[in-house]
């Protein structure tokens, strides 16, 4: 099994068109991505990135991805924490791709599919760069 890794960025808007434009210059060519390229999620300011990955969350991601409940319910006696909490934790870990789930039966279990999450926070701004045709 291969190492999964989810890279968690802050930049602005003009860095993640940048980004966005040099993968299609290089699906275009002929150099092709490895199938192990990680994941990545950007979000704008880092108050939007805390909103997400708080550390209770942080927490309840460790616990799945370590003991792998059955259900919500086990993920959140594991946790010591109310079902209801833990579900819209859940809920809005899946909007952002972070989590799945499976359903068993009458239960959904929740899934996640990195072994680790990466976040990038830049300390300094970027120049931006100049995206426009020479």
């Amino acid at each position: 099994m291969t190492n999964t890794t989810l890279i968690v960025t802050v930049e602005s808007i003009g860095e993640t068109q940048h980004r966005t434009a040099e993968a299609f210059e290089q699906a275009l060519s002929d150099e092709r991505p490895a199938d192990d390229a990680p994941r990545r999620l950007s979000f704008e300011t880092t108050d939007q990135l805390a909103q997400v990955f708080t550390p209770r969350a942080i927490d309840l991601l460790q616990v799945i991805a370590q003991d792998e409940p059955a259900s919500i319910r086990e993920a959140a006696r594991l946790v010591d924490r109310d079902i209801k909490q833990v579900s819209e934790n859940l809920e809005r870990l899946e909007e952002y791709g972070v989590v799945e789930f499976e359903d068993e039966g009458r239960a959904k279990r929740p899934v996640v599919k990195y072994d680790e999450i990466d976040i990038q926070l830049p300390l300094r701004q970027r120049a931006e760069t100049d995206t426009a045709p020479a």
